[in-house]
């Protein structure tokens, strides 16, 4: 398993998530990530989700 890193901003550069969860591959990942973005409403802000080594597997700007 590896730590995974979820960041959401609002259009000021506000952090309005930032959290990390546990996967244990980049395709699940991207699953929890976004549904944690569905979840919290937040589709259509900017975010990211990075991995540990800091790929990026989700972003929308």
């Amino acid at each position: 398993m590896k730590d995974y890193f979820l960041t959401v901003f609002s259009t000021s550069g506000k952090k309005l998530l930032d959290e990390s969860f546990s996967s244990k591959n980049d395709e699940d990942a991207k699953t929890i990530g976004k549904k944690r973005l569905s979840e919290e409403g937040y589709e259509e802000y900017t975010h990211r989700c990075v991995t540990p080594d800091a790929k990026l597997l989700l972003f929308h700007r």
